[in-house]
């Protein structure tokens, strides 16, 4: 009987994404923890329709950001002022990359908070551990002019997605699924 429980607690671990931070467990909703769980097949399908569908500017930027490295985290101070552009994969016009915009990550003692400070489409959110070379985003999607909803009380607000640092001064947020306009968005960030 026992040996039966831990198999089944065994596989039932197995089928999540692995969250190296119990405090994320408690805040993501099932539905994002689910797009986190598909989130290689639909970078993976998001890509190939690019590809196939996208011109050679789009596909060579497409490229470009697929062979981003993955970099530690590790000592790596988020905090500060970044320039920061929205990339949809695939979009209404296949690829849709936006100009760079103003991003801030401050830290309050509770962790990294993210704000995107203008551009018309805005998002606000936190980071949390999921191990050394990636961190696990919880945000809220929002209109410039309105006020941010709390993560988890809006499906078409609430925003997921995976950090990855991409170099000394880059890293990238990667947004599986998102409820409006692609399939996958990023967030490029910059000094």
């Amino acid at each position: 009987m026992i040996r039966k429980l831990v198999c089944a607690a065994l596989l039932l671990v197995a089928s999540d994404p692995a969250f190296a931070d119990g405090v994320v467990q408690k805040l993501i909703t099932p539905p994002d923890q689910a797009r986190l769980g598909k989130y290689d097949a639909t970078r993976r399908t998001a890509f190939d329709e690019v590809r196939k569908t996208g011109n050679p500017d789009q596909r060579a930027h497409l490229d470009a950001l697929a062979t981003l490295p993955k970099r530690s985290f590790e000592g790596f101070d988020l905090s500060g002022n970044w320039q920061c552009r929205v990339t949809k994969v695939p979009s209404i016009a296949v690829l849709v990359t936006y100009d760079w915009f103003r991003c801030r990550v401050s830290d309050d003692g509770a962790g990294w908070k993210l704000d995107k400070l203008n551009g018309s489409q805005r998002v606000t959110g936190r980071f949390y551990d999921d191990g050394p070379m990636r961190m696990i985003f919880l945000g809220s999607g929002y209109i410039a002019g309105d006020k941010p909803k709390p993560y988890g009380r809006g499906r078409e607000s609430d925003q997921v997605g995976y950090a990855f640092r991409s170099g000394p001064l880059s890293w990238r947020i990667e947004f599986p699924a998102p409820f409006y306009e692609s399939k996958l968005d990023i967030i490029e960030f910059r000094r």
